[in-house]
C-alpha cells in the first residue's frame, strides 16, 4: 500500500520552482501535494503527483535532480484528535517517523496526509489494524 514520493533538489533563486512546475505542468502530469524546505542554497520539493514516473522523467530529462521514493499516504477522519490516535499507535514501536505532510485533497470528509517512515511496511501494517485506510499509487493517480 505504498505510494510514490516525487523529490526534486533546487537551486534555491529566483524562479526555479516556477521552472519545475512548468516542467511537470507540460508532463501533464497533476500535483496533489508538495512539501518545499530550503537552506541558504538549495530547496528539497517533495510532491505526490498523479503521474510519478513520468514526472521523473520529464524533469531529468530538462536537467533536474529528481528521485523517487516510497512513502504511506494515509487517510482518516478530519477531527480532532484522529492524527494523535492513528499516530500514538506508531509511538508504541521501534518506527522513526521522518516527516510528514499533508494533502491539498478532502473526500468523504476525511483528510490525507503523507508519512515518510524508517520501516514503511511496519508503519504500515500498523496503521491499517488501528483502522486508518491507506492509499494506493492507483487511488492517488485517479484523484
Amino acid at each position: 500500500m505504498q505510494a510514490k514520493q516525487l523529490s526534486v533538489f533546487i537551486e534555491n533563486r529566483e524562479g526555479r520552482l516556477d521552472e519545475v512546475l512548468a516542467v511537470i505542468k507540460t508532463a501533464n502530469v497533476n500535483i496533489l501535494s508538495l512539501s518545499l524546505a530550503d537552506t541558504s542554497e538549495y530547496g528539497l520539493l517533495r510532491l505526490i503527483v498523479s503521474d510519478p514516473a513520468a514526472a521523473d522523467a520529464a524533469l531529468k530529462a530538462n536537467g533536474f535532480s529528481s528521485m523517487l521514493t516510497d512513502v504511506l499516504v494515509v487517510r482518516l477522519a478530519n477531527k480532532v484528535g484522529s492524527l494523535q490516535s492513528f499516530l500514538a499507535e506508531i509511538a508504541k514501536t521501534d518506527i522513526n517517523l521522518e516527516y510528514m505532510y499533508g494533502l491539498t485533497i478532502e473526500k468523504e470528509g476525511k483528510a490525507s496526509l503523507v508519512i515518510k517512515a524508517s520501516d514503511l511496511n511496519k508503519a504500515s501494517a500498523i496503521l491499517l489494524s488501528s483502522g486508518a485506510e491507506l492509499l494506493t499509487a492507483e487511488d492517488i493517480a485517479a484523484l
